[in-house]
């Protein structure tokens, strides 16, 4: 069974900046993700990433936001920049390898204008 561990959320001003950390039980041989859900709203892609570093952004939030991998630390980083309060969501990190899809406990991100 695979385990993430989010952390890095919480409360910014619009403009401001936060990085999220996800933190892989197993060594990463996966595409790695980063989702979102906003209140009411259903989870949404944010970005996705592959152990080779090949990266994957939703419209809403290229040019803003990088997701990154650190193989020795089985870590996945979402450095989120220019923040916007539709931003504002649960953030969670998911880990898939072929039928197997683990989710964590997901992180608030709460931007205020």
């Amino acid at each position: 069974q695979v385990r993430l561990v989010e952390s890095g959320g919480g409360l910014v001003q619009a403009g401001g900046s936060l990085r999220l950390s996800c933190a892989v039980s197993v060594n990463i041989y996966a595409i790695m993700g980063w989702y979102r859900q906003a209140p009411g709203q259903q989870r949404e892609l944010t970005a996705t990433i592959t152990r080779g570093g090949v990266t994957n952004y939703a419209d809403s939030v290229k040019g803003r936001f990088i997701i990154s991998i650190d193989n020795a630390k089985n870590t996945v980083y979402l450095q989120m920049n220019s923040l916007k309060p539709e931003d504002t969501a649960v953030y969670f990190c998911n880990y898939r390898s072929g039928f197997l899809s683990s989710w964590g406990q997901g992180t608030q991100v709460t931007v205020s204008s």
